[in-house]
Order: C-alpha cells, then structure tokens, then sequence
C-alpha cells in the first residue's frame, strides 16, 4: 500500500520531524479493483471500446493516482466535467496515450487552454457549435445530441439542424454521444424510446464513432453498446443497476478512540436521539462528516470491526462516530480500525436514503489517503 501523504510533517521549533503521530482515518483505494472492473467491462463490450468516467476527482477516489491506472489497463478515452478536470486528468496521463473529453462544453475563453492540454469540449448547442466555428474550427470535439435526459445536448429541433444543414463538415468531430436517463430501470420505456433517437442520428453520421452507455447502459446488452461505452460507477463500486454489482475498490479506516460502557438510560451523541435501554458497551471512532460520512448514515447505519458488524448509534457529528459493540467477539482497543464502506457501500447508501454516486464524491480530503496495487 503506498499512502499519499508520506512526508513526515515538520514544526517550526523542533529540531526533528514528527513522524510518530496518533491514529487517524484513512482511504485505502485498490487500484488493481479498478483495473480489474475496467478489464470486465471491456469483456462485457467486445464490440466497443470501454472509457472512463473520471469526474469529480474518479468520483472522490483521487484522479491522479486512479487515471493512470485505469490507462494502464488499457484505456484510451477519459471523460470529466470541467476543464479544470480535464487538465487534471492530463497531467496524471503523463505520456500515456488517452484522449480527455470534457462533458460541459466548449466556451471561447477556453481555447488555448483545450489547444494546449489537447482537451476535446463536447459541444452541448447550436451556439456552442457556432462559436466553435467561428473561433477553433481545427479544434477536436465531440457532440451530444440529448434524446430525453432534457439536461444538455441538442435538442430534436437543434439535432435536425445539425443533420439537414451540414453543420459538422470541416469540423473535426471524434465522437456523437448521448446519456440514458434511466439505464438502472432495464424494463423503462424511456431506454427503448432513447435508443431508437439516438439509432437515428448515429445512423445519419455513420463515420462518426458513436457513444451511448453509461455503466448501467453496458448491462442494458449489444444494441446499447455502439463504439464507445462510458462507465463511471461500475469502475469503482456499487452496483449500477439492481442485481448487478462489481467489486467495490474503496473503504474507510476509522481509529477506534475511546471503548465506553453504557448503562440503561445514557444516551449517545447531538441530540441524545439514541439511549441504552441496557448496558452496553460502545466505541467512539474517528471519522465523521467532515469526511464525508453523511449525517443519514447514523442510528443502524453499517460499520465493521475485524469484519463483524458494529453499528453506528445515534447521530454522526462532524469528526466522531459511536458503533454498538454489544455483539462484537473480541477485545477492542484504541487504535483498532473500524471499516466503513468496502463491500457495505450500496447498503449504507439505501440506509442514507440516497446512491453510492454521493458518498463517493463526499469523501473528504483530510483522509491518509492508501493506494493498493
């Protein structure tokens, strides 16, 4: 494991380095779970090539260290949101080959920098289109032709445009793209409706590599696939639709602090919402929301100590959480790790009320970040 902040942290005053400091929570992040999600995908695929999704700093998990990875599995095509993101993922390439697509569009400004980092905008309208036109008509893009998402993209009106009037000739266009809206829900009828729009405009720009599945979208089978498939959760963890499910590549270590005994009326945390009806004993661990552990992940939400299930009791605060130990077998000392997320992801994701996407993207930047692999 190589962790991300090694450097021993120096004090003004001191003649030595402190490099002998209290437990504290980490990330430990296993590259080689994402190589081997990314070499499923692309068996999944074999008519298509597979790219990545890496916005949001690879959903939270750290661009710099997870896009050479994913490069050295094989892939050659990167998406993110910002060119900021963009630029970031470019430096992480390093001299890897791969193409960076930046989701958002292409804004005048830009230019330059898109020229120099060798960014493709994906263009999301008309005046985008124009203003590519008119400012950097050598310069690579992609286009997004929306076909019922009503996020970005051209609309029906603007996509007929496109098709009728020539208005991608002399442009340098790498690839047509669109977004399904409800890939996890295989049985919608909006995924039959969306495919049969975007079938139409692939079918009319036939020399333009088209790309149309997200990582639910590859599980949808072949006629959703196209040329280039974009998965982004499927890379890292959870599952991108129900039933299905890769391995989930990242977890929180969280430093036992203090072991408590409870007695039947004590309560826990902000608010006092959870009091023992019996003695108890609990464990007060370093980890909070200021990490990224959402406030709705407290009162039953799921931990685990040396794999055993210790649930978490009453609210989480900013830095500090309780688990129940009334079940656990063992001994339990300060330092001891109690893990949060791993293979428990989707499941504390639904107890939270929301989707893995979120926690990911919330993870927090004071963790010791660990790399695997």
């Amino acid at each position: 494991m190589v962790p991300v902040r090694s450097s021993p942290i120096l004090i003004p005053g001191l003649k030595t380095a402190l490099t002998n400091i209290a437990p504290a929570p980490r990330l430990v992040v296993d590259l080689d779970i994402i190589r081997t999600n990314y070499r499923h995908l692309q068996a999944l695929t074999p008519g298509a090539e597979t790219a990545a999704v890496v916005k949001a700093n690879a959903y939270g998990l750290g661009a710099e260290q997870v896009v050479p990875a994913l490069a050295d599995a094989g892939c050659r095509q990167f998406f993110v949101a910002h060119t900021s993101e963009g630029l970031e993922a470019r430096q992480a390439l390093g001299d890897r080959p791969g193409e960076v697509f930046v989701f958002n569009g292409f804004w005048p400004a830009e230019t330059d920098t898109l020229h120099t980092a060798g960014l493709i905008p994906v263009i999301n309208d008309l005046g985008q289109l124009q203003q590519l036109r008119e400012h950097a008509p050598d310069l690579p893009c992609a286009i997004h032709f929306d076909t019922g998402m009503n996020r970005l993209g051209l609309d029906e009106r603007e996509t007929q445009r496109v098709l009728d009037e020539g208005l991608l000739d002399r442009l340098q266009v790498r690839q047509i793209m669109s977004h399904l809206a409800c890939a996890d829900e295989a049985d919608h009828a909006l995924n039959r409706q969306q495919l049969e729009r975007f079938k139409a405009i692939s079918g009319a720009l036939p020399d333009i590599p088209a790309s149309f599945a997200n990582s639910a979208g590859v599980l949808l089978g072949p006629d959703y696939q196209f040329d280039v498939t974009r998965p982004g959760l499927a890379l890292y963890a959870g599952a991108p639709a129900p039933g299905t499910g890769f391995d989930v590549c990242v977890r929180i270590e969280a430093p036992v602090l203090q072991v408590r005994m409870l007695q039947p009326g004590d309560s826990v945390g902000y608010g006092a919402t959870w009091t023992a009806d019996r003695p108890i004993r609990t464990a007060t661990i370093a980890a909070g929301y200021a990490d990224g552990i959402l406030r709705a992940c407290g009162e039953g939400g799921i931990a685990r100590l040396n794999g055993q299930l210790v649930p978490i009791l009453g609210r989480v605060s900013m830095d500090l959480i309780s688990v129940d130990l009334s079940d656990f077998q063992g001994e339990v000392h300060p330092g001891d790790y109690v893990h949060v997320l791993g293979a428990d992801l989707d499941a504390l994701s639904e107890h939270a009320g929301t989707i893995s996407y979120e926690l990911l993207v919330r993870l927090g930047l004071r963790f010791n970040r660990v790399y695997k692999g």
